[in-house]
């Protein structure tokens, strides 16, 4: 028994919903997909109506924008089962066998199953350039890597999880923003979590232009310095908070604040190009963290 529950906004998820629900009828599984339109635009909002039409299956028009957290909260305090399988709306199965490889973990000993994320290998257009070459990196890793450190890897946009362990966990979570994935993960290993990956990958769609993620990943780092300041000593395994507070213990992080506001105009003319370098947006992130920090 499991619920499917994806939050949407201003994203088409006919095609995505058309074939979870046949791979679960497939399998002969007791099963509902929820889906919640975030305040979307009516162009967006009037096609995705039409899953409706699909038996056990229920879009939720929000009047107002909640966000992303929020919005989850809501999918789970929905759902009638203790399966929950959370997806983002811009993503398609990599395999026909998406739903049965995580039915196979419903009865075993783990809380949260996380399938791992996917890009097609096609080149992008260049203005998609640094959130593909990034992903590629740095999120499309095998599940046998990831299960070294499995509080690492952690990306909602596609993950199994018990209803109780999410509610336990996702409802510390009271603030919006972006990088939030590195606060779950975190609270995760705080409470001992059972985590395991597997490959049963979902395919990116919604590959943000170069600037707008830019901009995410500096969002994403301030959330890293909040998870810091208002949870001292919490378990992670992040690595660019991890090198901050090295950088912070030796008064090193002064240094990059420094190299920040000189060459990040420098940085930025690479890392908007054609062909920006992965190494430079990390060394963007974490002198940009410093930045913040004594701002």
């Amino acid at each position: 028994m499991i619920s499917v529950l994806i939050p949407i906004y201003n994203y088409n998820i006919v095609d995505l919903v058309n074939r979870l629900h046949s791979q679960l009828t497939k399998a002969n599984v007791a099963f509902e997909i929820i889906c919640i339109d975030d305040a979307s635009k009516e162009s967006y909002t009037k096609k995705n109506l039409q899953i409706n039409n699909l038996p056990y299956t229920n879009l939720i028009v929000s009047e107002v924008n909640n966000g992303r957290v929020k919005t989850r909260q809501l999918l789970s305090s929905k759902a009638k089962f203790e399966w929950l399988l959370f997806l983002d709306a811009d993503v398609l199965p990599k395999s026909d066998d998406f739903i049965s490889k995580y039915l196979e973990f419903l009865n075993k000993e783990y809380k949260a199953i996380y399938g791992g994320f996917a890009y097609y290998k096609t080149t992008p257009e260049p203005q998609f350039m640094l959130r593909w070459k990034y992903g590629k990196k740095h999120e499309e890793v095998d599940a046998q890597i990831r299960n070294r450190t499995p509080y690492k890897v952690i990306i909602s946009a596609n993950f199994l999880i018990t209803k109780t362990c999410f509610n336990h966990i996702h409802l510390k979570i009271k603030d919006e923003g972006y990088g939030f994935d590195n606060y779950f993960g975190a609270l995760l290993k705080e409470n001992n979590i059972s985590v395991y990956h597997i490959n049963n990958e979902v395919y990116h769609l919604g590959i943000e232009k170069s600037d707008t993620y830019l901009t995410k990943k500096e969002l994403a780092a301030e959330t890293l310095l909040k998870l810091d300041q208002e949870n001292k000593n919490i378990k992670h395994d992040n690595n660019l908070l991890a090198l901050f507070l090295n950088l912070k213990r030796f008064y090193l992080h002064y240094i990059f604040a420094l190299f920040f506001k000189l060459f990040k105009k420098i940085m930025r003319q690479n890392l908007l190009s054609n062909n920006p370098s992965i190494t430079l947006l990390q060394t963007y992130r974490i002198s940009y963290m410093c930045y913040k920090y004594l701002a």
